[in-house]
């Protein structure tokens, strides 16, 4: 065990089921936009890692000393039981970063209704997603999203005590990742289970390349333009990444699974692809940190979400 003063890092996969606010949460911690988030369930399809750092001074006698924390966070797709190929996809994704990580940030959400004890209204799927994570036998902390929006306080107590019976050995830490409520005693919850030592040079972000990053902020683009109309069923292709240092220039196509989502895609006279181009190229030009000039084209290819082959390779292979 690492001494508090030494300098420690490792991995950390964020797991739970969808939409408990994984994304919203490693981007919080970074203090940037790395993973997409929206309100529909399913938004993160690969496990994305983002690598926080701090630095804790401390003055002895003449000297200043440095005690760092490297975290080499790992958001990873919802837990939940597979229906189609890609959903399956997703489930490996996740349990890969689980396999991988030094220790697991297991996430749930605050309950919205009070319950009966002993449960106290703890969601059966947040359970067990937190079996699961309990199960892979690392070190686990437990953090309860969303406790700004519990209609009282004194209903936080009973779960933290629920919590604490049924995973006894797990710290259990309250937060909200959109209001940054208790995110530094995460982080010295997460610290405390580290080795010592440095992993990663000091201006390492992310694994992931830039057009990972670009196709990712399309397709949330495109989900937020289209809400409910176009389920589950959309991709992004990268065809031309070509930076010249000033510009980049960028041609991507949506891929979707019926003819009648590609026209909602496209919409009246093209009226919201380029309404989804411009929300992208928006949110794209500030992570490039450059001008983008963006084409955008859609593409049906049917019942991609239930191939297994097609599944991975629109998932896994377009941004690698």
């Amino acid at each position: 065990m690492a001494r508090e003063d030494e300098a420690r890092s490792g991995r950390c996969a964020i797991v739970g089921r969808p939409n408990v606010g994984k994304s919203t949460l490693l981007n919080a911690l970074l203090g940037q936009k790395l993973a997409i988030a929206t309100e529909r369930p399913g938004t993160t399809r690969c496990s994305i890692l983002g690598v926080y750092v701090a630095h804790n001074e401390s003055t002895q006698g003449e000297s200043t000393q440095s005690a760092s924390t490297q975290i080499a966070f790992v958001d990873t797709p919802g837990m939940h039981r597979p229906r189609s190929a890609l959903g399956r996809v997703l489930v490996e994704q996740a349990e890969t970063a689980l396999a991988d990580a030094d220790c697991v940030l297991a996430m749930i959400e605050a309950p919205k209704k009070v319950g009966p004890p002993p449960r106290q209204g703890v969601d059966e799927r947040d359970l067990k997603a937190l079996d699961w994570a309990v199960a892979a036998g690392k070190p686990t902390i437990i953090a309860v999203n969303k406790v700004d929006q519990l209609p009282s306080k004194d209903r936080l107590l009973p779960i933290i005590d629920f919590l604490h019976s049924r995973y006894a050995d797990a710290p259990v830490v309250p937060i909200s990742a959109t209001r940054r409520i208790q995110l530094d005693a995460l982080i010295q919850e997460i610290r405390n289970t580290l080795p010592a030592g440095l992993l990663y040079d000091e201006n390492v972000l992310t694994d992931r390349p830039e057009r990972f990053f670009v196709a990712e902020l399309i397709r949330e683009a495109a989900i937020r333009q289209t809400r409910q109309e176009v389920p589950y069923g959309t991709a992004v292709a990268i065809d031309r990444f070509e930076d010249d240092g000033r510009m980049a220039h960028i041609d991507a196509t949506l891929i979707v699974e019926k003819p009648s989502h590609k026209g909602i895609v496209i919409g009246v006279q093209g009226a919201r692809i380029k309404s989804i181009g411009t929300d992208a190229r928006k949110e794209i030009e500030p992570f490039l940190e450059r001008k983008v000039m963006l084409k955008l084209w859609v593409r049906v290819q049917t019942d991609w979400t239930r191939t297994p082959r097609e599944a991975r390779r629109l998932v896994l292979e377009p941004h690698e």
